[in-house]
C-alpha cells in the first residue's frame, strides 16, 4: 500500500484524509504540482516545488513550508514507497478551513502523494496523437491550481473527438497551452512555443535548454492560423514527456507521422532524463 504525507504525518493511502470543510473541497481553492522519478530520483524537484510556491502566490494562498522543507518531505515520502519501480509524485497545498467557507485563513495543509508511475500507450510516441483546440483559457494561467473545471471540460470535448489533449486559444486567437501540457511547433529549423499567459512547464524548460544547441528557438505569440504552416508539432508534460502530434482538430500536421525533428527532441530528452536518473546532470 502506498504511503502519503498529510499535514505532518506519513499515513497509508486509505487513511489519508482532510476535512470536508477545507476550501480546496468547497471552493477548489488550492494548488498542486506533479513530477515523476527517473531511477527513483525525483526529476527537478526543487524547480517543481518553487513552481508550487509561485502558483500559491498568484492566487493569494499562503504556504507555511519553505522550499527546502517541502523537498525534504517529498524525498522522505519517496523513500517510504520502495515498492515502486518509478513513481508519480503529486504535491498539494490546500486552502484550509475558513469560517465563512470562502476566505483563506493561512491554515492550509500540505499533502505529498506518491503512487506508481503510469505507463502511457506506446502508440502515442510511435504513431503520434490527435489534439484539439478550445476557445477559452484558464482563469489564472500562471497558477497550477486545484480548480480544474476548464481542464476537465476541455478534456471531455477532446475525448469526444478521439483526441488526447485540448489546447487553449485566447481572445486574440493565440495558442496558449494544453490542459496539462505545453505545445511546440517546428517551422524549418525554428522551434517555436508560446510565451505569455501560460504555466511555465518544467519539461518545457528542459526542452528549451536541450533544443538551443540544435535549433533556432523562438518563444513568442503563435496565431492559431500558423498551425497550417507547422511542419511538426509536439506537446510536453512531466508524465507525458515529449509526445508527437499528427492531427489538430481536422488539420493533418506534415505527412501525418511523427517528424524527424520531433523524434530528435524525444531522443535528447530521453538521454537527459537517463543521465539525470544516474546523477550525471
Amino acid at each position: 500500500m502506498d504511503i502519503y504525507y498529510v499535514d505532518g504525518q506519513f499515513v497509508e493511502e486509505d487513511k489519508a484524509v482532510i476535512s470536508v470543510k477545507d476550501i480546496v473541497v468547497l471552493r477548489g481553492f488550492g494548488v498542486f504540482d506533479f513530477l515523476i522519478t527517473y531511477n527513483k530520483r525525483p526529476f527537478r524537484l526543487e524547480q517543481h516545488v518553487e513552481r508550487l510556491q509561485n502558483s500559491a502566490s498568484h492566487i493569494g494562498l499562503d504556504i507555511k513550508h519553505s522550499t527546502e522543507e517541502i523537498c525534504a518531505i517529498t524525498e522522505e515520502t519517496i523513500k517510504r514507497n520502495t515498492h515502486h519501480d518509478e513513481s508519480n509524485i503529486r504535491l498539494v497545498y490546500t486552502g484550509g478551513i475558513a469560517d465563512d467557507g470562502t476566505t483563506p485563513q493561512g491554515n492550509g495543509h500540505l499533502m505529498v502523494m506518491v503512487t506508481p508511475k503510469h505507463q502511457l500507450p506506446d502508440w502515442w510516441y510511435t504513431d503520434g496523437v490527435k489534439i484539439i483546440t478550445v476557445d477559452f483559457q484558464r482563469i489564472f494561467p500562471l497558477s497550477k491550481s486545484t480548480n480544474y473545471l476548464t481542464a476537465v471540460y476541455a478534456l471531455g470535448l477532446a475525448k469526444e473527438q478521439n483526441a488526447v489533449e485540448a489546447i487553449h486559444i485566447d481572445k486574440e486567437n493565440r495558442l496558449q497551452e494544453g490542459t496539462t501540457t505545453n505545445i511546440f511547433m517546428f517551422k524549418g529549423n525554428q522551434l517555436i512555443t508560446p510565451e505569455k499567459n501560460i504555466l511555465p512547464g518544467v519539461t518545457r524548460s528542459v526542452i528549451l535548454e536541450l533544443a538551443a544547441d540544435h535549433f533556432e528557438v523562438e518563444v513568442r505569440d503563435i496565431d492559431k492560423g500558423e498551425l497550417s504552416d507547422a511542419e511538426e508539432i509536439f506537446i510536453t508534460a512531466s508524465n507525458k514527456e515529449v509526445v508527437p502530434v499528427v492531427t489538430i482538430d481536422d488539420l493533418t500536421i506534415g505527412d501525418g507521422k511523427p517528424g524527424p525533428k520531433t523524434r530528435q527532441m524525444m531522443q535528447l530528452f530521453r538521454y537527459h532524463t537517463t543521465a539525470y536518473g544516474q546523477g550525471k546532470v
